[in-house]
């Protein structure tokens, strides 16, 4: 009977190892991959990195090429060592991309603490979602699908609004994007918590997106209804 038990009940437990084992790496890589992100940033603001400022339409299809370029080659490494570096030079390549918005920023006389904000604003979004999604007994999956035609929704729009120009639609994209990215965490969290994701390589490439959206939108939100010129 003994036996019985243990044969019953030991894969169930397996699995749940690993996932707190899937849970916990993502979140020590998720850490680590600010790290990057960071020197990215600075070393963008102190060399004054432009990436296609003359065009942004040529800025951007590049931009998409070289993330897709690096989403590729993550998911070919992901399980292995080199996927940790792959992706650590993403990071990097993200927070380069960083530069024009936070030299903006800095720009204003309360930049510093604007970016300060916001960081901490992304910080407690990320704890109350990733909370959310360890302990409610809800299912998220379902959101998925509507998450994704969101996203589409949003880039077309900031694909067109590189042409239009308008405030008004790149504050709406702000708010939506923030509003999106936010319940993409409840997903990607929840995705790892009941098993649907067992790569802690691919849930840090995840997650990481999540966040830095969140940063980007919250940082450019704060800087059109806070930022000051005196």
């Amino acid at each position: 009977m003994e036996r019985n038990l243990q044969q019953t009940y030991s894969v169930p437990v397996e699995s749940l190892v690993t996932r707190h084992r899937v849970l916990r790496n993502t979140y020590w890589l998720l850490a680590l991959s600010m790290v990057p992100t960071i020197l990215g940033a600075w070393l963008g603001v102190q060399f004054k990195f432009a990436f296609f400022s003359g065009s942004p339409v040529i800025g951007f299809i590049a931009f998409l090429a070289i993330a897709f370029g690096f989403f590729y080659a993550i998911e070919k490494t992901k399980n292995s060592g080199l996927g940790v570096a792959v992706l650590l030079g993403f990071t990097f390549f993200m927070g380069l991309m960083l530069t024009r918005l936070i030299s903006f920023t800095l720009g204003f006389s309360n930049g510093a603490p604007l970016i300060m904000t916001a960081f901490g604003g992304t910080a407690a979004i990320f704890g109350a979602m990733a909370t959310i999604a360890t302990v409610s007994k809800r299912d998220f999956s379902g959101m998925g699908k509507w998450l994704f035609a969101g996203v589409l929704v949003i880039l077309v729009a900031a694909a067109a609004n590189i042409f239009l120009q308008m405030p008004a639609l790149y504050l709406a994209i702000s708010v939506i994007a923030i509003a999106i990215f936010s319940a993409y965490i409840l997903y990607d969290v929840q995705q790892i918590i009941n098993g649907g994701e067992t790569n802690y390589i691919s849930a840090t490439l995840r997650i990481y997106l999540d966040v830095y959206n969140i940063f980007v939108n919250l940082l450019s939100l704060l800087g059109i209804v806070g930022g000051s010129r005196d």
